[in-house]
């Protein structure tokens, strides 16, 4: 299928052919008639991806913290790494479209049924879309495609609306009258307010006094005399932001025009570094209005399709959406007056050139076009290399910026055959194709292990042991992302199925014990004869309940992290773990998860005990990990993979490291066990001992007693 994409790095934007999004739980597969560009959010997201390493920065402050953050965390050279996989991707753009559902996995929508969609990463320039049952609604009989395309916009200027909580003869402004600012002015008189239009430019004030705008007049104070006339002295009773701009003057001008104890709501993007008084000598009421309103960014809302109950929540972002097709099929909210522009997917790169003034030609509602046969949609291989290098062909199932930073350049840079990736997002699929240089993209999943010998399985931790289980089932070898499993029933199968295997080999990506610093430890303590104690401190940092590692069924921090330090400790110990005893914090805190804050006990069989401290609730300037190792009249310390002091005959020799975590070293561990060359992988056994402690220790946190670690 055909989708516009651009490049993170530079900026340049392509049609490019992409495998079709695979169905997935909770939504539907949609083919787009129509996708509309938003001028503005879509061109700052074009200048900004096109701008230099530092105008990126400028632009992106909040990022730019971000990274400074991971600085303190995990260092200059781990954090670069990341910076770099994040801007060496392509991204999908667009978040509004019209198509039919060809394929669905709920009961609320069926193939044929013609719908709108929402959401970034969802509805996108492409032929083919997966979009979540909360991010669709059904378009009308009376409502064509390229008006519904408008839906998801229109419901953003329709939460504006509702955010400024205006009645019927209320005087509204609205400030910008470009797409949205004219949406919203046809919203306001849809609602019986008066409405005054004010743009730094009068190019669409014919349109907008067709659509009802009362007044237009210029963005500036020199309009200020006339309001004032119109409203009879009183000023607005609210005034609505739905410009783009980097200045404060629109809201400057905002307050200056409004009513005492009016409203001001900001829609668009615009500079809000304001003046104090203004506002405390009129007690304005400043509101932002959040998209397409209540659900956005709630990921049990959007992902899962979590309804908040009507009685409670009038107007979500899909009623939102339904609202807004109901105007249209009503004759309220005139879409197709807004249309300027259709072009076939085929020159969608002609719309770019409007919206960022490459073309001084007018324009305003830009709609993208595609085939209705949908003839380009059928599941082919997007191959991205002929040539064949290795034996071991490898799939790749999941690859976000974890697996490129870490596990795919020391794959690559093996003698094996990058067969195939398998993604959620097929813009990621390609993007890893490329960049890494696998031989094509999968469509599904038993299309690219009937490919291959042996798969990296790289998901959310809900799905490893399905992959795991039916990768075993075809007779690959497997390497899974930590955890191997997130329920005891889940574990107990793998375990059976890998006896059951003749010669097929699985690893979990417990990394830290293949870390230069840990080996050299293992080393330095190898002569002791007695049992160990071993204390593992983990500054893990704080994770909102939002995080999809914190939704139910993804298993926790201490089953999807926890298991990187107990495996650690069952390396150094040699030895198998036989129990284990958790406890967590009590916080009143609701943001606070007091499982992400544990200190848990682990007795292993050769009589030594390893703590792990895990802790959320720290300050990000320490350093995440350090760990103390004791027996036999020796220490070791280690500092964050930067350095290790070993103490032995009153004396200490003090070694410092990359910090690398030994990824690198896992990825080619694996490779050279499947080529023969070694078996230096860990033993299954020990996979399955390490996992049932960390299983067992959510269970101990619950019952508040130590557990035997059996299977």
């Amino acid at each position: 299928m055909r989708q516009v994409i651009q490049y993170q790095k530079t900026g340049e934007l392509f049609i490019d052919e992409l495998p079709p999004p695979a169905l997935r739980a909770g939504g539907a597969l949609v083919r787009n008639y129509f996708s509309l560009l938003s001028a503005g959010t879509e061109r700052s997201s074009v200048e900004t991806a096109q701008a230099s390493l530092i105008g990126k920065a400028k632009r992106r402050p909040d990022l730019v913290k971000q990274v400074k953050d991971n600085v303190k965390r995990e260092g200059v050279r781990a954090t670069w790494e990341k910076v770099k996989t994040r801007m060496d991707n392509y991204a999908q753009l667009g978040y509004s479209s019209a198509g039919v559902v060809v394929e669905s996995s709920v009961a609320e929508f069926t193939p044929g049924d013609r719908v709108a969609c929402a959401g970034l990463g969802y509805a996108s320039h492409a032929e083919l879309i997966f979009v979540p049952k909360s991010l669709l609604a059904r378009i009308p009989e009376n409502v064509s495609f390229d008006e519904a395309a408008f839906t998801t916009v229109g419901a953003i200027a329709l939460h504006g609306v509702r955010q400024a909580d205006v009645q019927l003869g209320e005087q509204v402004a609205v400030i910008g009258l470009g797409l949205l600012g004219l949406m919203t002015v046809q919203l306001l008189k849809a609602n019986g307010c008066r409405v005054i239009g004010l743009d730094i430019s009068n190019d669409h004030f014919e349109l907008a006094k067709k659509l009802g705008c009362d007044e237009c007049l210029a963005s500036s104070a020199t309009s200020l005399p006339q309001i004032e006339s119109m409203t009879r002295g009183y000023g607005t009773d609210a005034v609505i932001i739905t410009a783009a701009t980097t200045s404060s003057e629109p809201v400057e001008l905002a307050i200056s025009m409004a009513r005492k104890r009016s409203t001001v709501v900001v829609v668009g993007a615009v500079g809000m570094k304001i003046e104090r008084q203004p506002f405390y000598q009129k007690e304005i009421e400043f509101r932002i209005s959040c998209s397409y309103g209540p659900g956005r960014y709630d990921s049990n809302y959007e992902e899962r399709g979590i309804d908040y109950p009507i009685g409670y929540v009038r107007w979500t972002e899909n009623r939102n959406m339904q609202a807004i097709l109901d105007l249209m099929a009503t004759g309220k909210l005139d879409a197709k007056a807004l249309i300027t522009h259709r072009f076939p997917i085929q020159n969608a790169l002609q719309a770019y050139d409007l919206i960022t003034g490459k073309s001084s030609e007018p324009s305003l509602g830009l709609l993208i076009q595609y085939p209705e046969s949908g003839e380009n949609l059928v599941k082919v291989r997007v191959t991205t290399r002929k040539d064949k290098i290795g034996n071991i062909q490898i799939g790749f199932i999941g690859a976000g910026n974890f697996a490129q930073s870490f596990l795919l350049p020391p794959l690559k840079e093996s003698h094996v055959l990058l067969k195939s990736v398998l993604t959620a997002s097929p813009v990621r699929a390609k993007s890893v194709a490329k960049k890494f240089g696998f031989e094509f993209c999968a469509g599904d999943v038993d299309e690219l292990l009937a490919d291959v010998d042996a798969v990296f399985i790289v998901t959310r931790h809900d799905s490893h042991a399905s992959f795991v289980k039916r990768a075993l089932q075809a007779g690959c070898h497997v390497f899974v992302e930590k955890p191997l499993a997130v329920t005891m029933d889940e574990l107990k199968e793998i375990h059976q199925l890998y006896s059951q295997a003749a010669s097929q080999r699985l690893m979990v990506g417990f990394n830290r014990r293949y870390s230069q610093p840990f080996r050299d430890i293992k080393s330095f303590m190898r002569d002791v004869k007695e049992p160990l104690v071993i204390s593992y401190r983990v500054n893990a940092g704080f994770l909102p309940k939002e995080h999809w590692t914190q939704q139910p069924g993804q298993g926790g921090r201490l089953i999807g992290e926890g298991c990187h330090f107990i495996d650690c400790m069952a390396f150094l110990t040699d030895s198998n773990p036989m129990s284990v005893y958790a406890e967590s914090i009590t916080s009143d805190n609701t943001q606070v998860t007091p499982d992400d804050n544990v200190c848990l006990v682990v007795k292993f069989a050769n009589g030594s005990i390893g703590t792990l401290l895990y802790v959320a609730n720290g300050d990000k300037a320490l350093a995440k990990e350090y760990c103390e190792i004791y027996g036999g009249g020796k220490c070791a310390v280690m500092d964050n993979f930067n350095r290790v002091h070993f103490f032995a005959d009153g004396k200490v020799k003090k070694i410092r490291y990359s910090g690398d975590k030994g990824h690198g070293e896992e990825v080619r561990a694996f490779i050279d066990t499947l080529e023969g060359k070694a078996n230096s992988i860990i033993p299954f056994d020990s996979l399955v001992n390490t996992t049932l402690v960390t299983l067992k220790a959510c269970e101990s946190l619950k019952i508040k007693m130590p557990l035997l670690t059996t299977l």
